[in-house]
């Protein structure tokens, strides 16, 4: 077997876009790792140069990893399905692994599950899904529901005499009695017929393909559209046998219908709320609670110029539950954004955003207006960028959010960052470290001076770990002193300052004049330049323990980052005393969460042969995951204490070979150990940790 190869490292200073696409080389397989939705032209180009390019280079068995898609529109499949034919061509082919049940069932809908295989992780042969229903028109559907232990035969006899009599259709005798549930009707029924049975839910329907047939038909026909590829329409219906229905939008569209069963209440309720809001999720606004209360900001006297809608009611009842439901989700950004023909709600959820709302584009300034007032910010301004701060009480807490707008070719995106402060501050025994990655951050901790780095991409989780070290340190007889920027979270005795660049008050200005406070720990936000660099290395040789973070892959690369920005090997090698690198991964899902066992191909790849039956888990995927199988987040880390060797070789200024090296040779645990450690845990899953680490 060919074992499976690490990929190169991406460098967090390159500044990814969401469309870039990592590509690896796997034996005889390229994996392609898509980042974002597959909604946008920027992200589907990417793909299509990644695939040129393996093409190019003789690549032409490619797994595309959809790990960190969510969402697939029309556009989405039809470049999939191009660019599997490309292959083809070329005597290759293209699978697709890792795909979320909400994408599973858009394959499936749209029949391209029969074109492209969804693949097992670590087994190219093993397929993850089922395929369409076969059709199976042998057996009546009343013969299948008993077949199936659905339903007793008697049951199947009064209703066929009930049909006799009513000329209503069994499906509709059968469910108005209560013999059997809608769903499993259609899900037999569907069996029957070889046609795909869905749930309507967020996602499953393209707008841009809903809006191509007229309201009124789509009414008449209690039809709705739901995605369409190369010139063949998935079409949601409650009645598949609807021919002459069949017959008339393909007229309309110019194309060919592919039915979809789906209950009839989720057609009426899709084609009866406006828009296109039912398809992401404008059930929120029902859930308000009333439990909502705006402290800050109130609505001055003196105000002009603010849009009308943004002081009715709907407008303010839709801002609050944006906010209520984000609170609820455990959100960390909302997203407000214009788009030519929609605006969008997203939430970034675990570090991931999913799209929740897409309500009119006509209220989109109405919605920045109401925000803009409870921040207290000028309404009338709309052609510059502008910051405030919101402060709400909902479920029994305060929260505070971070208001930034941003001026764009179709509007202003708003970006609101959910800071909830009885959540965020943390014990370094509940930051899920490893008990000897604890017991050796405390070590480091304990050390009266010193520099001591944390590392990691943005949204690791870095400025989490050091208010965990200060709360640690935190004590009267200590004088603790931050530079932030900004500051996030209010602590007792500790002295907080925030960087002010627009004064001139930098990161390196502010650290100068720290270090006449007579400080005994300084917390620097952030590690930028050179000279904040070499002003916090002086401070640690100086008798002060010095904690910050710095923008790096792993911890070794620490090392390089900070002599490349032009601190002195000899005296990094005497300052700095550890580094703490992590990442954050997500969580499995409990409520959809499910074990299986390891297959022999995953145990003999990372040696758990001595473990016996290695039993691991994942999230299947429900609604309180938005059908991602995961919930929350845990830290992975990877630490060092600085020893003589590692002293040695950066006073040589050692190469990043000799570094990793060290690592090898001091049998240092690395992140992807870390996070292996978590999989056989029950915590995470291998691909996740894949996903992560490798990217």
């Amino acid at each position: 077997m060919t074992p499976v190869s690490t990929p190169a490292a991406v460098n967090i200073e390159d500044g990814l876009t969401p469309a870039a696409i990592t590509r690896n080389r796997v034996g005889a397989m390229t994996h392609l790792f898509p980042r974002g939705n597959l909604t946008n032209d920027e992200a589907l180009e990417a793909l299509v140069q990644a695939v040129d390019e393996s093409i190019t280079a003789h690549e032409f068995q490619l797994i595309v990893d959809l790990v960190s898609v969510g969402q697939v529109n029309s556009r989405g499949l039809e470049t999939l399905f191009d660019l599997r034919q490309q292959l083809v061509r070329h005597g290759g082919w293209l699978k697709v692994t890792n795909a979320k049940p909400l994408v599973r069932d858009i394959f499936r809908v749209t029949g391209l599950d029969q074109v492209i295989d969804i693949v097992n992780s670590f087994n190219i042969d093993r397929p993850e899904v089922e395929k369409a229903p076969v059709r199976n028109e042998s057996l009546r559907v009343g013969d299948l529901l008993v077949e199936r232990g659905l339903i007793e035969p008697d049951k199947i006899e009064q209703a066929i005499e009930l049909q006799k009599k009513s000329g209503k259709r069994l499906g509709q005798i059968i469910i108005s009695k209560g013999w059997v549930s809608e769903d499993v009707f259609l899900d037999t029924l569907g069996e029957q017929l070889g046609i795909p049975f869905v749930v309507m839910r967020q996602g499953l329907v393209d707008p841009d393909v809903f809006v191509r047939l007229d309201a009124e038909v789509a009414q008449r026909l209690k039809v709705v559209p739901m995605f369409c590829v190369h010139g063949e329409l998935a079409l949601a219906t409650a009645d598949p046998q609807a021919i002459t229905g069949f017959r008339e939008i393909e007229e309309r569209l110019e194309c060919k219908i592919r039915p979809v069963l789906m209950r009839k209440s989720d057609i009426v309720k899709t084609l009866s709320d406006t828009g296109s809001d039912a398809l992401y999720g404008v059930e929120m606004l029902e859930e308000l609670d009333e439990d909502f209360e705006h402290i800050d900001g109130a609505l001055p006297d003196d105000y002009t110029g603010i849009d009308e809608m943004a002081a009715e009611s709907p407008v303010i009842n839709m801002v609050n539950s944006i906010i209520q439901r984000a609170v609820h989700d455990k959100v960390s950004d909302i997203h407000i954004e214009p788009s030519q023909k929609k605006c969008r709600v997203r939430f970034r959820i675990d570090g991931l955003l999913y799209e929740v709302m897409t309500p009119r584009m006509e209220l989109h300034p109405a919605l920045v207006s109401r925000l803009k007032v409870m921040a207290n910010l000028d309404i009338a301004e709309r052609r510059m960028p502008q910051d405030g701060r919101i402060q709400v009480h909902t479920q029994g807490r305060a929260v505070d959010l971070r208001f930034s707008s941003l001026p764009g070719l179709h509007g202003e995106k708003v970006v609101l960052r959910v800071l909830d402060r009885n959540q965020s501050i943390l014990d370094i025994d509940q930051l899920g470290m490893q008990a000897d990655n604890v017991n050796a951050y405390k070590r480091l901790l304990d050390r009266s001076y010193g520099l001591i780095l944390v590392t990691g991409p943005t949204g690791s989780g870095k400025t989490t770990s050091l208010y965990s070290a200060i709360n640690y340190l935190n004590s009267l007889e200590k004088n603790i002193v931050t530079i932030e920027d900004p500051v996030e979270y209010q602590l007792d005795i500790v002295n907080q300052n925030p960087v002010r660049e627009n004064i001139g008050l930098s990161f390196a200005k502010m650290l100068k004049h720290v270090l006449r406070q007579d400080p005994d720990v300084v917390m620097v936000g952030e590690i930028r330049e050179r000279e904040t660099a070499e002003i916090a290395v002086q401070a640690a040789l100086t008798g002060h323990l010095v904690l910050s973070t710095l923008h790096t892959n792993d911890s070794i690369g620490a090392v390089t980052r900070m002599i490349d920005m032009g601190v002195e090997p000899y005296l990094l090698s005497s300052a700095m005393i550890g580094v703490v690198a992590q990442r954050l991964v997500r969580a499995i899902c409990p409520n959809c969460k499910t074990e299986y066992l390891a297959s022999p191909e995953i145990v003999e790849r990372y040696g758990w042969q001595d473990k016996g039956k290695v039993r691991l888990s994942k999230g299947r995927g429900c609604a309180e995951c938005y059908d991602s199988g995961y919930r929350g987040r845990l830290g992975i880390h990877e630490i060092i204490e600085t020893d003589p060797d590692l002293q040695r070789l950066i006073i040589a200024n050692a190469s990043r070979d000799e570094l990793t090296d060290y690592l090898g040779s001091h049998d240092i645990r690395l992140l992807f150990d870390d996070g292996i450690d978590r999989v056989l845990e029950g915590q995470t899953t291998i691909e996740e940790i894949w996903r992560v680490v490798n990217s």
